[in-house]
């Protein structure tokens, strides 16, 4: 089965990353075989809306499962709606998350386990997923990243009610058949 772990390096050998829509690199891993494949993570500079494009990008990689430190609502509410099953894994490296994941070991993430936008805030973000340094200023985004942020949003939402107004249609035919 491939699943995917967010790191710090390129191996399975590197440090597994604390963040999820932010990390440098995503590795994917057949737990069959331990054959993995590091890819660099597109969304980790963007100004707004990483987690949501980290997300459908693992997804699209074919990710049957997530492995990270911890992880926002949005990227959650993404790996959720495609059924992918999220993890929390604890510090170590990618492959003790594998070993602990193949063995039962690591806990199921009920949902979001960080607030949105977490990973872009100033303070020190822990192997456990907390941000440090509460105290710490949240940088405001600036107003060009709200706005791709937004337009964001709005091509998401668009694409939602499209599936919607499907699901809505294909139930009304259905209903018809009887």
């Amino acid at each position: 089965m491939k699943i995917v772990v967010s790191s710090q390096g390129e191996n399975l050998d590197a440090a597994a990353s604390p963040v999820f829509g932010r990390c440098p690199t995503w590795v994917f891993v057949d737990t069959e075989t331990m054959e993995y494949e590091a890819v660099p993570n597109p969304a980790m500079s963007q100004g707004g809306g990483a987690g949501i494009q980290a997300a459908q990008f693992v997804v699209n990689q074919g990710a049957k499962a997530v492995l990270s430190g911890n992880l926002g609502p949005n990227a959650f509410g993404v790996l959720q709606a495609a059924g992918v099953p999220t993890y929390l894994i604890p510090e170590g490296t990618v492959r003790q998350a594998v070993e602990a994941y193949k063995a039962g070991k690591l806990q199921s993430m009920a949902g979001a386990n960080v607030a949105a936008h977490a990973g872009m805030r100033g303070g020190r973000v822990t192997g456990r997923g907390r941000v440090m340094g509460r105290n710490a200023p949240i940088r405001p985004e600036p107003k060009a990243a709200k706005e791709a942020e937004l337009a964001e949003l709005r091509e998401t939402l668009k694409g939602l009610r499209q599936q919607l107004a499907e699901t809505m249609e294909k139930i009304e035919q259905w209903e018809k058949e009887g």
